[in-house]
């Protein structure tokens, strides 16, 4: 277990959407504190979709130093890891650190009017980044940055521009020493790095028109970043990784015959490949860890409608504490109709960035929320699917975020994938990951837990309803 005593302390930080949260682990995965505050998310137009840089870089701070300050033996703390949400940059300052630009949101599809003339390079792109032709990752959104914002262009010309993922900005602000580094996992999100180089790519570099000088050294997810200080003495950060990559590790080592899913403000289904990855014509190859030359690869699909149909859906119909009622809804609701979810731009299997979402029957407010719910198992069933052209068929399903709390929608999942679905005593899994991969995977954590396993059921309707939204869904395609 990498050489570590009962005594020793973790901390995990998990920066998402919604706020940033601290916690602190002992050897044992027992978590002993936790802190969180909120991040706010601003949509000042169509497409934009952003978080304040100082604000959120406090919330990080803060959430560290409130669960620090809950233990009674902040010394025994030997390492830190930091995990981010992937797709999310920045630019900044390299000299005072000043944020030159908000930090944009993995969501945010400023840059998608760039694609027309990169269509044509595609299939190459993906070839070369695991990744499709997307205005969700950095790349556009960083070309827009320099395009458009007055302080990036400035600092361009003095040489003092920084910009890359937005874990990249936070090392640098939390850690003593000031690096300006990239671990994979985010560095593969800005679409600007290579799967098979493991390393910023020259020609995609030519192609989005972002300089090479201007972006941070490729580092292994296990690296020496720096150290973060605290009020007496400092914690080394020995780890950089994504959300969702770490979020797969929450349950421990990695089973190939598992399909993982993490449901937040998207759904992400993660099916490990090992040291090889395995290219799908309509999924991503996604890094999720690199310690040395070691890397771990997953075939991935996503669902970017998840978390944020149902906010959608909440804002839509002015309903109140939605999340407080959903439960029974789903319970209840036997019929619902069909939603085409759309939301935040279709991701896999279907790739269409401006689709339209509707209801394409009839119901009542209810009927109509727990259609949006059902979309998301429709999508995640699909993504299932796709996944066992290219990997063998998985025998269980593992799901972990904030939306697989709802009984209702891991149900539907059993029942229309037949698989078994077995739910964590711990849903929120990022920290969890996080602190497995800091205490270097041991074998005795986390230890086996009894959470919540559900057993497929014969439900005709859902298999129906499935089949006319897949028939919807095609004809669409096919109008596209």
């Amino acid at each position: 277990m990498g050489g570590y005593t009962k005594k020793d302390l973790f901390l995990a930080v998990d920066q998402g959407g919604h706020a940033s949260r601290a916690f602190i682990y002992n050897s044992e995965g027992k978590l002993l504190a936790q802190a969180e505050h909120t991040v706010e998310t601003f949509r000042p137009r169509n497409g934009f979709v952003e978080h304040d840089a100082r604000q959120l870089l406090a919330s990080v701070k803060n959430s560290i130093s409130d669960a620090i300050s809950q233990v009674d033996n902040p010394q025994d703390l030997v390492s830190a890891g930091l995990a981010t949400q992937r797709a999310n940059i920045v630019c900044w300052d390299k000299q005072t650190g000043e944020a030159l630009s908000p930090v944009i949101s993995w969501q945010d599809t400023r840059g998608h009017e760039l694609f027309e003339d990169l269509k044509p390079s595609a299939v190459e792109i993906h070839m070369r980044t695991g990744l499709f032709l997307s205005a969700h990752y950095g790349a556009t959104k960083l070309r827009w940055c320099l395009d458009n914002l007055q302080e990036v262009q400035s600092s361009l010309k003095k040489d003092q521009l920084c910009l890359g993922p937005m874990s990249s900005f936070l090392v640098w602000h939390l850690t003593q020493e000031r690096p300006f580094v990239s671990d994979p996992v985010s560095a593969s999100r800005t679409q600007l790095w290579n799967i098979s180089q493991n390393n910023w790519d020259d020609e995609l570099l030519d192609l989005f028109g972002v300089p090479r000088s201007l972006l941070p050294d490729c580092v292994p997810n296990r690296y020496k970043f720096g150290s973060i200080a605290l009020n007496e003495g400092s914690i080394p950060l020995v780890l950089v990784t994504g959300d969702q990559s770490a979020a797969i590790f929450a349950h421990g080592k990695l089973d190939p015959e598992t399909a993982y899913i993490n449901i937040g403000t998207g759904a992400f289904l993660s099916r490990p490949t090992g040291s090889s990855y395995v290219t799908g014509r309509r999924l991503l190859s996604s890094i999720v860890y690199q310690q040395d030359d070691e890397p771990q690869y997953v075939l991935e699909g996503t669902v970017n409608g998840a978390g944020s149909a149902v906010e959608w859906a909440e804002e839509a119909f002015d309903i109140k504490k939605l999340w407080d009622k959903l439960p029974g809804w789903l319970k209840k609701v036997k019929k619902p109709p069909l939603f085409i979810n759309g939301i935040s731009g279709l991701a896999a299997p279907y790739w269409i960035p401006d689709f339209e979402s509707e209801f394409i029957s009839e119901g009542n407010v209810k009927e109509k929320v727990v259609a949006v719910v059902e979309s998301i198992v429709f999508l995640i069933n699909s993504n299932i699917s796709e996944t066992s052209k290219h990997v063998p068929a998985p025998k269980l399903i593992l799901v972990t975020g904030g939306l697989s709390r709802l009984d209702g929608l891991c149900e539907r999942l059993a029942d229309l994938t037949q698989l078994q679905v077995h739910r964590s005593c711990e849903t929120e899994a990022t920290a969890k990951g996080t602190g497995y991969l800091l205490a270097e995977t041991p074998g005795s954590w986390p230890k086996k837990e009894k959470g919540k396993t559900f057993v497929p059921a014969t439900n005709r309707g859902i298999a129906l309803r499935f089949r006319a939204w897949e028939e919807v869904m095609l004809e669409r395609m096919r109008d596209k």
